[in-house]
């Protein structure tokens, strides 16, 4: 740990002083009208966070600390081993401390959502005791439920310059996890609050073709003739060149909408956040096609901001009808490879016998940090974005880029510090080139990225 803070401090020398490396100082509480949110992306958090003492961090908890409300997407369980694990997981079984969500509230969290790939990894105990935990840390939780609708509803946090409204769903889910309703004498099924999408291969007519004569070799019986062919539970249409297209489902879409209606005009803001993996086909950088009407339908319905997290990477950003859309906030606490234990089955997936322990299985799939996430740098720095508002019109949108200590032992890295002026602009830099795809430009200035309002 004295290695990493005399790196870290070497860094970010100068950040209470907000000088030399482009830092900004904690931003002054609001003025008078305004209301100002603190968007983080996912939160793996394994350890306590109120006894770093590196000034590159707490700077971050006083820009936490400094907004009307904050928020992060809580990508962890709580519990201490009485639920069983599943028998799939969203990766890693995650498992803290049921302290830990006391150490988010003293970092100034007030708002995490709870809908994400991780949200079963043991099963509904697992679900209901960190409802438990978060609850008694005073954080306001969205996105889990009894039900269908439970998981649905929007929650709320008031505070002295406005009160803020928040919806979470997910799209990248494992299928136990998904909430359901009930049908009696079947009761509900608690769960997560699901985005589902369709996906459609496009192929050039000739190649269909080719495919309905495979189908037909494989004696699947394939209709005569038309253009379209479902071959493993997989829809192909026909069309000019290969393509694949996705787009939300129907139903899933106006029911969240419905709720974001309602919740809009109960609060003075409303956020609408989404756990999404997916991207565009050969392309992590950019949102997925259905991600990208979701979003625009959400502040169709009346979302005064849409923000994203999942992909472990930080995506562009949009101004639609003068609302921001943040596509992912990347990583904000990414502890993910000190998770304290797995269970059997993980163990077995890296075909490690019963003397190995956590540390051997992490090293098992990074391949001692030579791939998967240890070895993308884009996973190791991100933002921590604060929108403003004046009354109900968009004031400003700020990016602090941060990083995580990419390449530094695991005991040593995840933690977020400010970025210096080189790598801080370097992440805007990516930010920037993300959201041109959107019109959308993001200049660097003083240390901080800066959405042009339209």
């Amino acid at each position: 740990m004295h290695h990493r803070r005399a790196i870290i401090t070497g860094v970010v020398l100068g950040v209470c002083a907000a000088v030399s490396l482009g830092a900004q100082a904690p931003p002054a509480p609001s003025p008078p009208g305004t209301f100002t949110l603190a968007l983080a992306g996912d939160s793996i958090i394994t350890r306590r966070l109120s006894v770093d003492q590196d000034p590159g961090f707490r700077a971050i908890v006083d820009l936490v600390r400094g907004a009307d409300a904050a928020f992060t997407n809580f990508e962890m369980l709580l519990h201490d081993y009485e639920p069983y694990p599943m028998y799939e997981s969203g990766g890693t079984w995650m498992r803290g401390n049921p302290e830990l969500a006391k150490e988010l509230a003293w970092a100034g969290f007030d708002l995490v959502s709870r809908a994400n790939n991780h949200a079963g990894d043991y099963g509904v105990e697992g679900m209901r005791l960190t409802t438990k935990y978060v609850a008694a840390a005073g954080l306001v939780q969205a996105g889990v439920g009894e039900s269908l609708d439970e998981a649905r509803e929007a929650k709320f946090f008031d505070t002295p310059n406005g009160r803020i409204a928040l919806i979470s769903v997910a799209s990248t889910f494992t299928g136990h996890s998904r909430a359901g309703r009930a049908r009696p004498p079947v009761k509900a099924r608690p769960g997560l609050d699901p985005l589902r999408f369709t996906t459609t291969y496009q192929l050039p007519p000739n190649r269909l073709e080719t495919l309905r004569g495979l189908m037909h070799d494989l004696g699947l019986r394939p209709p005569a003739g038309g253009s379209e062919l479902r071959f493993l539970n997989n829809r192909f249409v026909a069309g000019d060149a290969p393509a694949i297209h996705t787009t939300p489902l129907e139903q899933d879409v106006d029911e969240i909408a419905a709720v974001v209606r309602n919740a809009s005009r109960m609060a003075d803001h409303t956020l609408v956040t989404i756990h999404a993996h997916e991207g565009l086909p050969g392309d992590r950088t950019a949102p997925a096609e259905f991600l990208v009407a979701f979003a625009h339908a959400m502040i169709d319905a009346g979302a005064d901001v849409f923000a994203g997290h999942g992909p472990h990477i930080v995506r562009g950003v949009e101004i639609y009808k003068g609302k921001p859309i943040l596509y992912s906030l990347g990583d904000f606490i990414f502890e993910n490879d000190l998770v304290f234990q797995q269970p059997a089955d993980a163990y077995e997936q890296e075909r490690l016998g019963p003397l190995a322990g956590v540390a051997d299985f992490d090293d098992a799939r990074s391949d001692h940090d030579r791939k998967s996430f240890p070895a993308d740098k884009d996973m190791w720095q991100s933002v921590v974005a604060t929108v403003r508002w004046r009354g109900t019109a968009l004031d400003a949108v700020t990016l602090h880029p941060i990083v995580l200590g990419f390449g530094l032992p695991r005991v040593e890295r995840g933690r977020p510090t400010l970025a210096g002026e080189a790598a801080g602009g370097a992440v805007i830099a990516e930010v920037a080139a993300r959201s041109q795809r959107f019109g959308t430009k993001v200049v660097f200035e003083h240390g901080v990225g800066r959405v042009v309002i339209p």
